[in-house]
This record gives structure tokens, sequence and C-alpha cells, in this order.
């Protein structure tokens, strides 16, 4: 860092991407991207747009929004399109979390939520998993801030009921609560339509995932119109024109063939039921996760080192290097042919160890 940088961020910690291999490797499993291309639809839209670069987007995403709100069954002035789920989040740390309201989150959860907090000089209170790793709905009652919450949540992949959500927005009338629902597509149950019931609900959705768009970086947001209207002021008041055309065309011919995207949904689930018996006949222990990862661990083997060894092999998965984290590694789950490589590699490294 300069000798220029403002003090208030001397301490900051960057949030740390999954790592983006610049030489080819032979499976990448390590960054929840979907193994399916984008449908030729898309491409397609995308080219065609391309041709009016030198015009601007259109600021409100008008048929964005439009081919939103009838997929959800909601109000067109209950949808925000960001670049990226991400800054739909970052936009609710600023708008909702002050001196005054802290944000609280799940400690072991998506690593950008301190950052937000950090970056936004905000305070925050993080609170621990149940032993089980999964999340207590009761620690949020009366959080007395703004509740983030990522269901599933990551790296785990253990989802709350909407019935779960229902019981912390209940015990939170007076703060937002929003819930990332960046891997709902895999099995999770949404709570897209309590926005209709509770004006303290945010929705945070994403093309990366489930619709083979990660390169694009859209993402939404679903909630009540005044909450919509908050985070459209900041929006307005950093970088209106925040979608590019191309992310716009992308996202409307992805929703007009939105039962690619759920049978593509639907192949990754069968995977993942596959890869997570197979695992488990190898002695691994695992969540029980509805993402498009597992979150996994061997008794015999650490999960340091089980991530070098399958790197050495070609195969990246997702690695913490952190106490709490050093058992574990994420798995995202990809085509079967992806998988079946993975468990051949898995068992030449368990074999290796003598396990």
């Amino acid at each position: 860092m300069s000798r220029f940088l403002s003090n208030k961020y001397a301490s900051l910690e960057p949030y740390t991407p999954g790592e983006q291999p610049k030489t080819r490797v032979l499976t990448k499993l390590n960054t929840n991207e979907s193994p399916f291309p984008p449908m030729p639809e898309v491409i397609e839209a995308v080219k065609k747009e391309a041709e009016i670069l030198q015009l601007y987007p259109d600021p409100d995403c008008t048929e964005l929004r439009k081919a939103l709100a009838a997929r959800f069954e909601v109000d067109t002035d209950m949808i925000i399109c960001n670049n990226g789920s991400d800054e739909t989040l970052y936009f609710a740390f600023l708008a909702y979390c002050d001196a005054g309201t802290p944000a609280v989150f799940p400690k072991l959860s998506y690593g950008f939520y301190p950052v937000f907090a950090d970056i936004t000089g905000i305070s925050f209170r993080e609170i621990p998993l149940k032993s089980d790793l999964s999340i207590d709905p009761q620690d949020y009652y009366d959080a007395g801030g703004t509740v983030f919450i990522a269901n599933p949540n990551a790296p785990t992949g253990i989802p709350l009921s909407r019935n779960q959500i229902e019981d912390i927005l209940k015990h939170n009338p007076g703060n937002v609560v929003v819930v990332d629902e960046a891997y709902v597509d895999f099995g999770t149950e949404s709570a897209v339509p309590l926005t209709k019931l509770y004006d303290n609900l945010l929705v945070v959705q994403t093309f990366s995932k489930s619709r083979s768009m990660a390169g694009m970086r859209l993402g939404y947001g679903i909630a009540s119109p005044e909450i919509i209207s908050d985070l459209n002021a900041l929006r307005y008041s950093t970088n209106p024109y925040n979608i590019d055309r191309l992310a716009i065309a992308a996202g409307v011919a992805s929703l007009e063939n939105d039962e690619v995207n759920k049978d593509h949904c639907r192949t990754v689930m069968e995977n993942r039921e596959y890869t997570v018996e197979q695992l488990k006949a190898l002695g691994f222990e695992m969540t029980d996760s509805t993402a498009n990862f597992i979150f996994v661990r061997h008794p015999g083997i650490g999960g340091d080192v089980l991530f070098q060894k399958l790197r050495e092999r070609g195969v990246i998965i997702r690695h913490w290097f952190k106490p709490e984290l050093n058992d574990y590694n994420r798995i995202t789950i990809g085509s079967r042919e992806q998988m079946d490589i993975l468990l051949t590699e898995v068992k030449d490294v368990l074999k290796e160890a003598g396990i």
C-alpha cells in the first residue's frame, strides 16, 4: 500500500476470491461456477447488443426488470439490478448499517460480509454456528442490527427453511433482514414470496451460478418498493450505468429460456448426490448441502493436505488456511465427467496416504 492511503483503510483485509488459474487445469472445482456454457440464445443476444456499444445502456434496466418481475411474480418496482449480487449487498451495507445499527451475520459465512463492514466503517457482530455448522434462527431474534444471512449458507451449504427465515423477520420488525440467495436454485426454498408480506426483507440473487453467467457479473435484489428506492438512491449516486447493455441483453435472454437453466440445476443436483454417495463410501464426512458445492472432510487426512495433493494432480478445490476450517474443503459440483475425475484422484490420494 502507498503512503497516501487513508488511515481508515490501514487495517482493511480484502476479500480473497477463489483462484482463477492462468494455465490449463484438468478440473476446476473451486469457485462454484456452472459446468454448462451459456445457452446459444444468450450468446446471440450479446452479439447483437455488441453492435451498438457506442450507446449507454438503459440505467433502469427496464426490460430485464420486466423479465425478472414475470419470473418471480412481483412488481417491477420491487426489483433492482446490479453489477453482481455483491454490489447489491454492498448497497445494503451502506443503506442499512451505521454507527447505531451494526451488521449481524454468521461467524462462518460469505467472506465478503466482514469486508463490507470494514470498508463502510461500521461495527458488526458475528454469531457462531451450532456444533453441526447450521444456523440457529433464534440466535438472530431481536438482533439489534441489520441481519445478513446466506441461504444456503456458504461454505457449509446448509439451508434454512422459508418458515425459519420468516421467524427471523418477525423477530426483527425494526431492522432489515438481507437474505443472500446466491445458491438457492439448487434445492433451497426461496424467501422471495415473503417480500410481499414483509417490508423489512431484501432478497439478493445472481445470474452467476444457476444461469451460467459468472463472467457477466449480473445480480439483482427483490424487496418492497421502499427498500428498492433506497438502494436506487445509492446506485444513482455512485454509478447509474452499473449494468452494461451486454449484461442486460444476456439476462433477458436467459430468463426467456429459464427452463434450460432449471434443467441444468437438476443435473447439478443429481451430480451432487452422486458425488456425496461416492465420497461417503470413501470415509468422507460432510454437511447436508443444498448448494452447487459440498463441504467435506476426511478423518484420515488433513484438508490442506488433500487440497495440495489434488492440486498437484490438476484438480482445484477450495481450501481456507484457517484453524477453524483446516479440516474442510469446499468442492464445486460440476459435470459427471468432472466429478469422476475428482473421485479418481481422491482415491489415488487416499491410497498414497495408506487410507
